[in-house]
């Protein structure tokens, strides 16, 4: 098998408890993740990889493949391992139970990045900011990437920094979208990376990474994407979903 879809389902959180089957429009968040991702040509195969029998049960009810893993995991990447130790896989893509505008194509393109590229061990997505309120939105993080495409850092401030006399009349900003594909290989690698200063500085896992001295491809996409992290975020999807209807039908 070369590409195989996880979403890690994890029914607790901090901000919003049961987030992941919360109602969009009628159906479970998780439900909007999973019928999008199956729409990604790359895959050989999804599987839900989730914590509670709450969510293994509504996952299971609406037809996805599901995977029931240990509560004690500390973090996504860890319950994704769990799923994919015994798995005959190249490459693993880590689908956000929270991201329901998630487009397929950011699943292909991280994908394909790692089948075509063996130099490449882990890939993620990002999206131009316009206009300045997120790229100085703390909750919105950005990333910059060298000329091939690589990331040099991912930061919750607004990076670029303008000088006062740069001369630079608009910089530009661009929005990481939390999506990652990864080596089977790596993605053992990464678990086992010890918490950097970095990442706990700015609480981004990525971090650990780039100062680890590993590379992240970086592919731009046109398509935005709403992470649900507390309840209000869901109204801002479902306008999201409705416009994309009303795009549909015009």
């Amino acid at each position: 098998m070369d590409v195989v879809g996880i979403i890690p389902a994890r029914y607790s959180s901090t901000r919003f408890q049961g987030k992941v089957i919360a109602d969009i429009l009628g159906k479970p968040m998780l439900q909007h993740v999973w019928e999008r991702a199956r729409q990604a040509h790359a895959l050989d195969d999804l599987i839900v990889a989730c914590d509670d029998e709450l969510v293994a049960d509504v996952a299971k009810g609406f037809g996805a493949k599901v995977a029931l893993t240990s509560k004690g995991h500390a973090s996504g990447s860890d319950r994704i391992s769990e799923v994919v130790n015994p798995l005959d896989v190249k490459v693993v893509v880590n689908i956000q139970a929270d991201e329901p505008l998630v487009h397929p194509t950011m699943i292909d393109a991280v994908a394909r990045a790692l089948l075509s590229d063996h130099t490449v061990s882990m890939a993620t997505i990002m999206r131009r900011i316009e206009g300045l309120r997120d790229a100085d939105d703390p909750n919105v993080v950005k990333v910059i990437t060298d000329k091939n495409g690589f990331a040099l850092y991912f930061s919750r401030a607004a990076i670029p920094f303008k000088a006062a006399n740069s001369g630079v009349e608009s910089p530009l900003y661009y929005k990481h979208i939390g999506l990652y594909g990864y080596t089977k290989d790596f993605l053992f690698t990464f678990k086992n990376l010890p918490v950097s200063r970095l990442e706990a500085t700015e609480c981004l896992e990525q971090l650990r990474v780039l100062e680890e001295g590993f590379r992240i491809k970086v592919i731009e996409t046109s398509y935005d994407t709403i992470g649900v992290d507390v309840p209000e975020d869901l109204e801002k999807v479902k306008d999201a979903l409705n416009r994309e209807k009303e795009n549909a039908r015009s």
